[in-house]
C-alpha cells in the first residue's frame, strides 16, 4: 500500500430529529392533552486511533463522512430514535486540523483514543414541552438543529523513539534491518527508501524502542530538492536522532562534508528539530583500515566541533550495532525517568507557605 501522510476530508454530523404536534385521542376522551414527542439527537463524528492502520491512503478515495440523523418524534410522547455516532479509524500519530481556520483540534497518540470532530444536532421539541397553565393545547413544535460540518486536514507523524538521519545510501535502511525485524528495501543506489519505515528494536526482556528510517536528505532539501525534507516532520516526535555517516562514499566525497550538509539542511528546515539530542554513527567501518578510519573519524569530530557521543559501526556485518542499541535503550530509560521526576504528582495540591 502506498504511504500517504496527509489527507483532507469533510465530516458531517447528523441533524436532530423534528418534534411533532400530537394530541391524545382515546375513546371517551375527546379532548386529550398534547402528547407530541421529541425528535432524536443527531449522531456525532469521531476519529479513533487504530494501531492496525499505518497510512492515510484510504482517505484519498473517500472524502466525505456523514453520521446518521435523528428521527422525528411521534404521538404518545414517543421520542425519535437518535442517530448512530460515526467512528472513523485513523493511524496512531495523526494530527487533526480544522482546515478552514488552520486550528489544531487534537492529536491521536493511543490506540482506541477517540476525538469528537463534529457535534450531532440537538433534537427538536414536541408540543408536550410547551404545555402550560395558560396554554393547555399548544400547537407548537421545533425542528432539530443541524449537525456540525467541518473540513479537516489530517497529518500523520509517525511515533518513534529514535529517528535516523543521513544522506542517501548512507546505510540507514541496512542499519534498521540489522537491529530490528523491519525489512526495508536495500540497494546500491540513491533514494532506495521512498517512505518512512518503522522497526522495533528489542534489547532485553520488556526492553524495546521504535526506530524510524526516512528517505535520505540531499543538499538543497530545505528548498524542495530530493525526498527527505517532506518526511523530516516524522522525526519531530522522536527523543533521539542518529546521524548516520557513510565513511566510504562510493563517489569519493568527504564524510565530513556530508555530515555538514545534513546539519545545515536540518537547521534550515526546523531549528527545534536541529536542537534535539543527536548521536553520530559512523557506518561502513569495515571498508577502511584502522588508520584511515581513525583519521576520518578525527576529521569529522574536528570539522563539526562535536562533543556528543560517537559510534563506529558496520551495519551490514552488525559490528558495533548491539552496543549502540543497548546504549540507546539506557538513554531512553534515563530520559523517561527524568521526565517522570519532573512531572508533579497528579492530584497533589502544592503546600502553602506559612508566614
Amino acid at each position: 500500500m502506498r504511504f500517504v501522510d496527509e489527507a483532507t476530508i469533510n465530516v458531517i454530523a447528523g441533524d436532530g430529529g423534528t418534534g411533532v404536534v400530537s394530541f391524545r385521542r382515546e375513546k371517551y376522551i375527546p379532548f386529550g392533552g398534547p402528547d407530541g414527542g421529541d425528535g432524536g439527537d443527531g449522531g456525532s463524528v469521531y476519529l479513533v486511533g487504530d494501531h492496525d492502520i499505518n497510512t492515510l491512503a484510504d482517505f484519498r478515495h473517500v472524502r466525505t463522512y456523514t453520521a446518521e440523523s435523528g428521527l422525528r418524534g411521534a404521538g404518545r410522547k414517543m421520542t425519535g430514535k437518535g442517530g448512530d455516532d460515526l467512528y472513523i479509524p485513523v493511524p496512531i500519530g495523526t494530527l487533526i486540523y480544522d482546515d478552514d481556520i488552520d486550528e489544531l483540534i487534537g492529536d491521536i497518540t493511543e490506540n482506541e483514543q477517540a476525538i469528537k470532530v463534529a457535534q450531532g444536532g440537538f433534537h427538536g421539541l414536541g408540543n408536550t414541552r410547551f404545555k402550560s397553565s395558560v396554554n393547555q393545547a399548544p400547537r407548537r413544535c421545533t425542528p432539530g438543529s443541524p449537525g456540525e460540518r467541518r473540513s479537516l486536514r489530517l497529518e500523520l507523524k509517525v511515533l518513534a523513539d529514535v529517528g535516523l538521519l543521513g544522506l542517501p545510501n548512507a546505510g540507514k535502511s541496512t542499519f534498521i534491518r540489522s537491529v530490528s525485524a523491519a525489512r526495508p528495501k536495500v540497494a546500491n543506489y540513491a533514494f532506495t527508501t521512498l517512505f518512512p519505515n518503522l522497526g522495533v528494536v528489542r534489547v532485553g526482556m520488556n526492553q524495546s524502542f521504535v526506530i524510524a528510517d526516512i528517505p535520505g536528505i540531499i543538499e538543497g532539501a530545505s528548498e524542495g530538492a530530493g525526498l527527505g525534507i517532506q518526511f523530516l516532520k516524522h522525526l519531530s516526535r522522536t527523543q533521539l536522532l542518529l546521524h548516520i555517516i557513510d565513511m566510504a562514499p562510493f563517489d569519493g566525497s568527504e564524510p565530513a562534508e556530508q555530515a555538514l550538509t545534513i546539519i545545515n539542511e536540518l537547521d534550515s528546515f526546523s531549528h527545534e528539530l536541529a536542537q534535539k539530542p543527536r548521536w553520530l554513527v559512523l557506518n561502513k567501518a569495515d571498508l577502511l583500515d584502522e588508520d584511515e578510519l581513525k583519521e576520518k573519524r578525527d576529521e569529522i569530530i574536528e570539522r563539526l566541533d562535536w562533543t556528543g557521543p560517537v559510534y563506529t559501526i558496520s551495519a551490514i556485518s552488525k559490528e558495533g550495532t548491539e552496543k549502540l542499541a543497548f546504549d540507546i535503550m539506557q538513554q531512553l530509560e534515563l530520559d523517561r525517568e527524568q521526565e517522570r521526576e519532573q512531572q508533579p504528582e497528579q492530584g497533589q495540591e502544592p503546600e502553602l507557605e506559612r508566614k
